[in-house]
């Protein structure tokens, strides 16, 4: 029986922390993980300890300190990786130890040099040894969808027979179609156990990496593996704030949950963006800069009498607000919203004048802010005056 509950796994500072340009202090990873226990995720993928000191310092500290999620640490099957995230992890109240191995013919051939037999005993031995130092492993069969079934099939077998809880199906270059990759999940779902989670860590090569995530809990998976902002290797990871609030906003539909606290999802992107110094492109999902902004005069009559017209999201439960804009395509109302919450009394000329002002400066391709505004106002207010005294 599936649980109704989605395992929220985030990798922002691990498969995040990889996208180029991007170097995160011990101390930056650990303010981090503080926000993402606040978030709420289920579990932090903290580094991958064998990579560098400073990634083993960062999951020792955000092991001793953080309580609340639960943290991971990342290994390749090799005995020294498996043991330097066991150490890095001894402090976390309920590690998990991750595991990988790839498991397509390219990966196996051209990077590994391991045939499909020695990959085998390979997840074999060290989901064993893992499941020595912690009771909570996922193993993760890297390029999972550019795998022959029939061979991925046994590799899970494996895994879950050596003592793996969570079986992770990764979308590794971001490969998979929807349909495919939902009927991968729903395939190797059907072949583990109940009480063995199946995961997806989709990428966003092609611009599926959510959509391929859904299709893969539609399916039956129970963990996806997603980062802040969407951040991670090459186009990035599946994007965690667009992936929880899909499931929220439509849970007529999924009919699935999920622990995470919403109203801190845009101050963890903010923070995410400033440590990392990535910027967020405006028109991105639930925390871009113009997700909940309206500059169109229809919408923003809309907006003014309904505010459901055209947002069906609630951005103040976000953690931030909905605004419209004064720009080239707005109209009336929202001028005289905005001058109302200003306290601006004025005449129908001086309204129409306003927005032949803003209008005009809006051709600059930006948006007009209060302080543009009170001087607008000032400005036609000394026109008005100079005409009334015919000067």
């Amino acid at each position: 029986m599936e649980s109704n509950h989605v395992v929220i796994f985030d990798t922002t500072l691990r498969d995040g922390e990889q996208s180029p340009g991007v170097a995160l202090t011990v101390a930056e990873k650990v303010e981090i993980a503080h926000q993402l226990n606040r978030l709420g995720v289920d579990i932090i993928e903290a580094g991958f300890p064998i990579s560098g000191q400073t990634d083993f310092q960062a999951v020792r500290e955000i092991a001793d300190q953080i309580r609340g999620s639960r943290i991971a640490a990342l290994a390749r099957c090799e005995a020294a990786d498996v043991e330097a995230a066991a150490k890095a992890l001894e402090s976390a109240p309920n590690p998990r130890l991750h595991v990988f191995i790839a498991t397509s013919a390219v990966h196996m051939k051209s990077k590994l040099n391991l045939t499909p037999g020695e990959v085998l005993v390979r997840v074999e031995r060290f989901v064993r040894e893992a499941r020595q130092y912690v009771d909570d492993v996922e193993f993760s069969a890297e390029d999972a969808t550019r795998s022959d079934p029939a061979f991925l099939a046994e590799v899970i077998d494996t895994a879950v027979g050596a003592g793996a809880r969570t079986i992770n199906l990764p979308d590794t270059v971001g490969f998979a179609m929807g349909a495919e990759y939902g009927a991968l999940i729903g395939s190797m779902r059907s072949r583990v156990p109940d009480d063995v989670i199946i995961s997806v860590h989709c990428h966003d090569d092609l611009g599926l990496a959510v959509a391929n995530s859904l299709a893969g809990v539609q399916a039956g998976a129970r963990q996806v593996e997603v980062a802040v902002n969407g951040i991670g290797e090459r186009a990035g990871n599946a994007a965690l704030e667009e992936v929880a609030v899909a499931l929220s906003a439509r849970a007529d539909h999924w009919g699935l949950s999920h622990q995470l606290n919403l109203n801190e999802v845009y101050r963890t992107s903010q923070l995410v963006s400033r440590l990392t110094g990535m910027m967020i492109q405006a028109n991105k999902a639930i925390v871009g800069q113009n997700a909940f902004r309206h500059e169109s005069g229809i919408h923003q009559d809309g907006m003014l009498k309904d505010p459901q017209t055209y947002e069906f999201l609630d951005a103040h439960s976000l953690g931030q607000g909905s605004l419209l804009v004064l720009g080239k395509h707005s109209g009336r109302h929202a001028l005289r919203e905005r001058l109302e919450k200003m306290g601006i009394a004025y005449s129908q000329d001086d309204l129409r004048q306003m927005q032949n002002h803003i209008k005009r400066m809006a051709e600059g391709k930006r948006a007009i802010d209060d302080q543009e505004l009170f001087g607008i106002w000032q400005q036609v207010a000394r026109q008005a005056a100079g005409d009334a005294h015919g000067v």
